[in-house]
């Protein structure tokens, strides 16, 4: 069975910093599209980014431009979501979430991924 496991959730001070892992077992992340979400309780799941299968292309929503990075690394069948300047808001479950093929358009839409981790916990607070 094919599987995602996320890392690196950590509880962090408000202005810090996080890098997330998506590390993938039993398949190759490089035949694949990812994308990174995230859930707050009470909240639905959010769209953050996603990345192409070779990493030229990404896109990212607007509650996150410019403070977090995706980036992938296929010889290591991994992929990084580097999380900077960091609010209470974003505290979350975060997941990534792979698809073989989308459209850049549909990057933030849960139901185009096949294939989703368990996630993990970022909580910033002070």
């Amino acid at each position: 069975q094919l599987q995602l496991v996320e890392s690196g959730g950590d509880l962090v001070q408000p202005g810090g910093s996080l890098r997330l892992s998506c590390a993938a077992s039993r398949f190759t992340l490089e035949d694949y599209v990812i994308g990174w979400f995230r859930q707050a309780p009470g909240k639905e799941r959010e769209g953050l980014s996603c990345i192409s299968k070779t990493g030229g292309s990404t896109n990212y929503a607007d509650s996150v431009k410019g403070r977090f990075t995706i980036s992938r690394d296929n010889a290591k069948n991994t992929v990084y979501l580097q999380m900077n300047s960091l609010k209470p808001e974003d505290t979350a479950v975060y997941y990534c979430a792979a698809a073989p093929f989308i459209l850049r358009t549909m990057c933030s839409l849960t139901i185009v991924y096949t294939y989703w981790g368990q996630g993990t916990q970022v909580t910033v607070s002070s």
